[in-house]
């Protein structure tokens, strides 16, 4: 049995007695296939990587590259390009597909907008992402501190435009607003999965709220540009894939994000299949056939990766934000 540990401070967890993913720590282990040529990366180390880690550490940050185990860590890092994880490391969900560890989250540092906003400057982004944890223990479901991260990067860096990677704010009165209201110029919340799969990949999630909270989005501000991503290669077929795809743009998502599932641990959901780089391919042309003004589609494609550039594109796409 394998036991996924954590580590605070450089200890390890069975020192501290923390393990990372408690609620899978006594599941058996799943079968793990091996990875196609396609899938791998080069290791992280370049001067810009480790510059960029610098600054995170520095600022006292979390990254959601680095919680959530993403392959694209040292491509984005490397160009100073670190997608901002708020209100903690511990998420309140458990989904089954995610890296990031589960437990009971500390109160929210009121000093972290401030936090984020000096490091989005030094860092010189011109585009940013920010996104969280689950924080069901919140009565907003940290809608009003996602706004208050908003507005100290706007303070600190007036230049940079800024997405955000939002939770589903289920049962969460004003969260969706309070975002909203802070004036991103990307809303993005990942359905994840098809809704066939939610109860076993994402099951303290509901897929049509999340299709909502995207239309909800766009109702509450028509300028913002709305975005979602999806995982394959967890067993759904491809006229779910479809399906999903009907219904964002029902919600009027303007982008569309796909890529492959790869699983984190063995005490993780299971990779069903790896789907082929001429298949993503395909699901690009369907996406953008069916009205979506940008989908990046490819194996490693995740809802950060290239984000500034793809922002750049969907915005020429609509011709600028209005």
């Amino acid at each position: 049995m394998v036991k996924v540990y954590d580590t605070v401070d450089g200890v390890s967890a069975p020192e501290i007695g923390r393990i990372r993913h408690p609620e899978k720590a006594n599941r058996p282990d799943s079968p793990r296939l091996p990875k196609p040529a396609w899938i791998r990366v080069k290791a992280p180390g370049s001067p810009g990587y480790n510059e960029t880690a610098r600054i995170v550490r520095e600022h006292g940050l979390a990254t959601v590259c680095g919680e959530a185990a993403c392959p694209n860590i040292g491509e984005c890092w490397s160009k100073k390009h670190a997608t901002m994880m708020i209100m903690g490391e511990i998420c309140t969900r458990a989904c089954a597909f995610c890296n990031v560890a589960t437990g009971k989250p500390l109160a929210l540092d009121p000093t972290e907008p401030r936090r984020v906003g000096d490091a989005v400057a030094k860092l010189g982004l011109q585009h940013v992402v920010v996104t969280s944890v689950d924080r069901d223990d919140l009565a907003d479901g940290g809608g009003n501190h996602f706004g208050q991260v908003i507005s100290a990067i706007k303070t600190a860096a007036p230049g940079t435009t800024i997405e955000v990677l939002t939770p589903d704010f289920l049962r969460k009165a004003g969260g969706l607003e309070a975002v909203i209201d802070a004036r991103p110029d990307v809303f993005n919340h990942n359905i994840e999965t098809v809704p066939g799969r939610y109860l076993a990949i994402r099951p303290g999630a509901r897929y049509f709220h999340s299709v909502r909270l995207l239309q909800r989005a766009k109702e509450l501000d028509p300028s913002v540009f709305t975005k979602s991503g999806l995982m394959v290669g967890l067993g759904e077929s491809r006229e779910e894939i479809m399906q999903v795809m009907d219904d964002l743009r029902s919600a009027d998502v303007d982008f569309l994000t796909i890529g492959q599932y790869l699983q984190p641990t063995p005490k993780h959901a299971p990779v069903a299949r790896f789907v082929t780089p001429d298949e993503f391919a395909e699901l690009k042309t369907i996406g953008m056939a069916k009205g979506f003004h940008l989908v990046a589609s490819s194996p490693l494609t995740r809802s950060s990766y290239h984000a500034g550039d793809d922002f750049a594109k969907l915005r020429a796409a609509r011709g600028g934000r209005t």
